[in-house]
């Protein structure tokens, strides 16, 4: 079946379907990764996007569901250069497009992701349309423009505490979209993890003696999430040790009165050099956001640039001076990705264990 890919700027490409056949309208933006797309499709960041891979065969390897980095996918569509219909994986347990049609995910194939890619590259990530419908371009673009993603967060986030692990250290990981493997990762070092709903007040945090907390990744403009913001605060004046992830990293910046704003393009992937300003070492880190820290609207009497993108020079993580907080924008839990970063979860446990027998 043929279908259209009707960007926001009057760019059409067309291909073929698969996966479910419905129309779609969303963000769209691109990622560099070479394989992990089912961590791709299940990573509650990408909820209100639709994501361009860049690779040009996906699905060789079929769905593994021990993959998913979440219940269910939070893409709203795929595009992809090809699809290999066929999966060859002994872990596998269907192919990408029943996965596509069981969990209602249109895509496209066939289309030059190459040229979406510079689109959005030279552009920005912008909203577009997948539909297998005839539509005049004129009929359907002030639509297609006034997409917007909104309150997403409380979407992706669970609804009710529940608890992973067991342990030495109680943590306490903020679900704004949390990806699995940040609880297991916390998990296999000797903690009892509860996750906790992203609108859970700081006092019940402090009141259940958590040794940390954890701020998850997440999903959308993280300076609508006011009322986080403000428990956030409570916080990060308190004594415990707390790191953040991706969007926890912009809320914890916010919470200190920094200032963040959208990127052009964003970035998508699990290719992505980062330098530790501190050792001088340089760590290859998997990334999915769309919006920074303005650099400038860091208060130095507050905070210290951690980690710094080697591509663009923009900011990677801070070290807060006067309270026990260290965040980054990158995923140290890289699932799928390299696993550089990991070390962090054990600075994260060497924090809570100075502060513990402080």
């Amino acid at each position: 079946m043929k279908a259209r890919l009707i960007l926001e700027d009057g760019h059409v490409f067309e291909g073929e379907s698969f996966g479910a056949v419905h129309d779609v309208i969303s963000e769209f933006v691109f990622n560099t990764a070479m394989t992990g797309y089912v961590e791709v499709l299940t990573d509650p960041s990408y909820a209100g996007q639709s994501v361009v891979m860049t690779y040009p065969l996906i699905g060789n390897y079929g769905v593994p569901l021990d993959d998913q980095e979440a219940a269910h996918p939070f893409v709203e569509a795929f595009v992809v250069s090809e699809l290999s219909r066929l999966g060859s994986n002994f872990r596998m347990n269907m192919s990408l497009n029943d996965y596509m049609i069981e969990n209602n995910i249109p895509g496209i194939q066939g289309v030059d992701t190459r040229a979406i890619t510079r689109i959005l590259r030279k552009e920005g990530c912008m909203n577009g349309m997948i539909t297998t419908k005839d539509y005049e371009v004129s009929e359907v673009i002030d639509q297609i423009k006034a997409f917007k993603i909104q309150g997403v967060v409380e979407k992706c986030s669970c609804l009710e505490p529940y608890h992973v692990g067991q342990g030495d250290y109680k943590v306490a990981l903020y679900d704004f979209g949390a990806k699995r493997n940040i609880a297991r990762e916390l998990a296999k070092r000797g903690c009892h993890v509860t996750v906790l709903p992203a609108d859970t007040p700081a006092q019940y945090v402090i009141d259940h003696n958590f040794d940390g907390i954890m701020l998850s990744n997440g999903a959308g403009d993280p300076s609508e999430c006011t009322e986080i913001i403000d428990q956030l605060k409570i916080l990060a004046s308190s004594d415990i040790p707390i790191f953040a992830i991706c969007l926890g990293h912009q809320l914890l910046a916010l919470a200190h009165g920094f200032e963040t704003e959208k990127m052009v393009y964003g970035h998508h992937g699990s290719n992505h050099p980062v330098k530790d300003l501190t050792t001088g070492r340089v760590y290859i880190s998997t990334q999915n956001h769309n919006y920074m820290i303005k650099e400038d609207t860091i208060d130095p009497k507050q905070a210290k640039v951690w980690f710094r993108n080697v591509n663009d020079k923009t900011i990677e993580g801070l070290e807060y001076l006067n309270e026990n907080n260290k965040s980054v924008q990158f995923h140290p839990e890289a699932c799928g990705g390299p696993h550089d970063t990991e070390y962090l979860f054990d600075s994260f446990i060497k924090m809570m264990g100075e502060h513990k027998n402080a």
